[in-house]
């Protein structure tokens, strides 16, 4: 997808969004002030932004180590398609499965079609959890593997405007 053509203060606006919305009670007023115009202006811009595809999606990238969840495994699971609508969304329901979405199988390295995200403080609290799907669920008949995370990589946001070309507008 080529980058579509932007207005400087589109630029300036996604230059001030990228690394993340201040967390104040108000981010778009003070995101505004920061760039000079109203919160209207950066509410309106965004909504423009989103409208142009650009911004796809918000959320929020939790960190869960700094919150203190130290044992992190995607549990993967081998469904057949048949029961993948049924058993994703009883997976889902478990407030302790944070992920959990369909994947395309890579056979035959890799057969697993189901994915789910569980973050726990410790490690038995997490296997302790895929026991209780295993068996409210009904998984037990199915291959699955549990992968705790062993490394952390980068958490961040998305990155809209190359860095070169936000230091182009704000000649930083």
């Amino acid at each position: 997808m080529e980058f579509p053509t932007l207005d400087a203060q589109q630029r300036r606006l996604i230059q001030a969004i990228q690394g993340g919305f201040p967390i104040v009670s108000h981010p778009y007023r003070e995101i505004g002030q920061t760039l000079g115009i109203s919160e209207e202006a950066v509410i309106a811009g965004v909504t423009e932004l989103q409208r142009l595809g650009i911004i796809k999606r918000m959320g929020i990238v939790v960190r869960h180590h700094e919150l203190g969840y130290q044992a992190n495994a995607m549990v993967v699971w081998d469904i057949p398609e048949a029961e993948l609508p049924g058993l994703a969304n009883k997976i889902c329901a478990y407030p302790f499965v944070h992920l959990c979405y369909q994947r395309q199988r890579v056979i035959p390295e890799w057969p697993y079609n189901l994915y789910c995200m569980i973050h726990g403080r410790q490690r038995h609290e997490v296997l302790e959890q895929v026991g209780h799907l295993m068996t409210e669920c009904g998984l037990r008949p199915y291959p699955h593997k549990i992968l705790f995370s062993n490394r952390r990589f980068k958490q961040r946001g998305a990155r809209y405007l190359p860095q070169s070309q936000a230091a182009a507008v704000t000649g930083t």
